[in-house]
């Protein structure tokens, strides 16, 4: 054999083993991260939860989330579970950090699966009415629902309708569940889900229940993209 073919010969040896480096690891890689990416996209983000404490009198409260490793964001930062002392108007004062608060904020990733059996569809000019009303049957204050309703209004005001469902405190509690020290008489976790429409769409109307506000009053709202 000639140095020419030995070199053509090694040229096809280095070729096959490209070749099967790329089988045995490239392309196992590529597809994993591709499914990942794609989990990752069904999943949609609960925008915006903040927790409001209403304590009877001036009281240090732990705020310990069972399933933090949801968490993609959060207010302040979370380590171990937040500690304030709250005060009975909502003031809250990261001990921490020693700053002032009204909130504590987190987003994460939604693993709950709508299904869309009922709820309500509303026109996208009709939001403000309709979240003026629902808000108040939920439970939240004119400060909270002003609030809630700042932050959505844009999102669900530009569709021309909006498929709507409430979760429970139930539900919430179920997905995100919160140990909180002193333990709250009132826990009111408001989920809203939403899809845009190009159109109207007929849906059994969900039923809410308007919650108590009694003693150490807790009090959540967030919202999520039905995807």
């Amino acid at each position: 054999m000639n140095e020419n073919d030995l070199d053509k010969k090694i040229e096809k040896i280095k070729l096959k083993l490209i070749i099967l480096f790329m089988l045995v690891f490239i392309i196992p890689i590529t597809i994993i991260v591709i499914l990942y990416m794609i989990n990752q996209n069904q999943n949609s983000i609960i925008a915006k939860p903040i927790i409001y404490l209403y304590p009877t009198e001036e009281t240090d409260v732990s705020v310990v989330a069972q399933y933090p490793e949801k968490f993609t964001h959060t207010y302040p930062k979370y380590i171990d579970g937040w500690n304030v002392i709250a005060k009975p108007d909502g003031t809250l004062y990261d001990k921490k950090t020693g700053r002032e608060l009204y909130a504590l904020y987190w987003e994460g990733i939604n693993d709950h699966k709508a299904e869309m059996e009922e709820g309500f569809c509303v026109k996208g000019e009709d939001t403000i009415e309709f979240l003026e009303e629902k808000l108040a049957l939920l439970g939240l204050n004119e400060r909270e629902a002003e609030e809630f309703i700042v932050y959505w209004l844009p999102i669900l005001e530009e569709n021309k309708y909006n498929y709507i469902h409430f979760l429970t405190t139930e539900e919430v509690e179920e997905y995100m569940p919160l140990d909180i020290t002193p333990k709250p008489d009132t826990r009111i976790r408001i989920l809203m889900e939403y899809k845009a429409l190009d159109k109207e769409i007929q849906v059994k109307q969900q039923q809410i229940e308007t919650p108590e506000r009694n003693g150490f009053v807790m009090v959540e709202w967030g919202g999520t993209e039905i995807k």
